[in-house]
């Protein structure tokens, strides 16, 4: 390679892109992160930590560490409440950003840097290492940080992430109608600013829980035959440490099936069976009693034809991975292909972080469910491929 430095643009701010700007910053290249939300950290910075008495390797305080790294990295330059506008290749890529929404939100908010601004649309990052973008002197808050019109750029890094399955569209569940029905990202965003887990109708701590798995995966009905793959483990560590933290608490799981959660699943599978009540249903017709509990009915097994009701204080809605919104007007924008659920392809099965167009790589939940785990790793992989296109272009 040439002893000029390599410019590379990431999109995409949360684990997979944090991953990518670290390792190719460490690489010898000079980066450019740009992301439309007004933080870092993108949904993974929102989980709350699951361990019990010992870590359960959910990924929490992975996305924390690398989002520190990141901040407090020369070579990487953060454009934040950005989107890419367009890009042009000639010869190397010539990218127009513009400011997103969430810029626009910010100046209309009185005081857009508390943790929620009444009436404003923007929120304040849920990272103590985001605090530097809400410095009272304003250095590298949302409104300010990265107005560059274009950016020239060797290679492109497409780290967009996914959007959670909207609940609203699985209305049997009435999400919108029945308070203390809630989704895996509602209960993670609570536990992580509450420190434990609340009721909304009431912010006491519920008794009995039941989580329902496969919310918006593997629905043919709605045309979402993938499985999601976090949403089995995520629960389940929730739920353990819940359990942990009151073991009087009674948990049922609904399912279809149980994925894989790591090397260690067989031995934390069988505390979860010991701890929990799982029925391989999925329940159907909610309703709110009178003390703001959720009476539901399901069969009491897969097969049976037997009917039966059970109340709960909470009901957690395991929601699956979804394509980023914005994923086709991307696709078309850096002319990398999505495949057939609409997550952008990969064009070799042996290098999946290629997507077949040169110098346009992706990384993460782009290109189809991960977890954080997963995410790490496929963005290291998507670092060095760049590293190689951009020695073979030198």
């Amino acid at each position: 390679m040439s002893n000029e430095t390599k410019k590379v643009m990431v999109i995409g701010g949360g684990i997979a892109g944090l991953t990518a700007a670290w390792e190719l910053a460490g690489l010898g290249a000079q980066v450019a992160l740009v992301e439309k939300a007004d933080f870092l950290g993108g949904h993974a910075i929102q989980y709350a930590c699951k361990a019990t008495d010992e870590c359960r390797q959910c990924g929490a305080c992975a996305v924390e560490s690398m989002l520190k790294n990141v901040v407090n990295e020369p070579a990487i330059t953060v454009h934040l409440a950005t989107e890419v506008a367009g890009v042009n290749k000639n010869g190397n890529f010539t990218v127009s950003l513009k400011k997103s929404q969430t810029a626009k939100d910010l100046k209309a908010c009185e005081n857009a840097y508390t943790d929620n601004p009444t009436g404003c649309a923007a929120v304040r990052g849920y990272s103590l290492n985001n605090g530097r973008y809400y410095q009272a002197d304003g250095s590298l808050n949302p409104e300010t940080t990265g107005n560059a019109d274009t950016l020239e750029v060797d290679a492109v890094v497409v780290a967009t992430g996914f959007v959670p399955f909207d609940p609203r569209l699985k209305s049997t569940y009435r999400y919108d109608d029945l308070k203390n029905v809630v989704s895996g990202m509602d209960l993670e965003t609570g536990k992580r600013a509450n420190g434990t887990v609340l009721r909304p109708s009431d912010g006491k701590p519920p008794k009995k829980v039941a989580f329902i798995q496969c919310v918006g995966s593997r629905d043919e009905r709605l045309g979402h035959l993938w499985c999601s793959q976090v949403c089995c483990p995520y629960a389940l560590r929730t739920a353990q440490a819940m359990k942990y933290k009151d073991p009087e608490l009674d948990i049922t799981v609904f399912y279809m099936d149980i994925q894989n959660t790591g090397n260690d699943f067989p031995v934390f599978y069988q505390q979860c069976k010991d701890e929990m009540k799982f029925v391989r249903n999925i329940p159907v017709d909610m309703y709110e009693t009178e003390d703001d509990r959720i009476r539901t009915r399901f069969m009491t097994a897969e097969g049976s034809s037997e009917v039966v009701e059970d109340e709960f204080d909470l009901v957690v809605l395991s929601v699956g991975i979804m394509p980023a919104a914005d994923n086709a007007t991307l696709s078309e924008t850096v002319g990398a292909p999505l495949n057939g659920d609409g997550f952008f392809a990969c064009a070799d099965k042996l290098n999946r972080a290629s997507t077949g167009q040169a110098g346009i790589f992706v990384a993460g939940t782009a290109s189809g469910p991960k977890t954080i785990a997963e995410s790490i790793v496929h963005a290291g992989q998507s670092a060095g491929e760049v590293m190689k296109y951009l020695g073979r272009a030198s």
